[in-house]
């Protein structure tokens, strides 16, 4: 079964390695950023 939450872990992943090999970018960060309150709230 493909949860939302494995989805989120698979692009936090995925947003960490881009940042790392990639120039910050603010836009996409703030995004993930965004996108992790709510899912967090949820699972608490």
């Amino acid at each position: 079964m493909f949860t939302i939450e494995m989805a989120h872990a698979h692009m936090r992943q995925l947003q960490e390695l881009a940042n790392r090999s990639r120039a910050h970018q603010p836009a996409a960060a703030y995004r993930v950023d965004k996108a992790r309150k709510p899912l967090s709230g949820k699972k608490a």
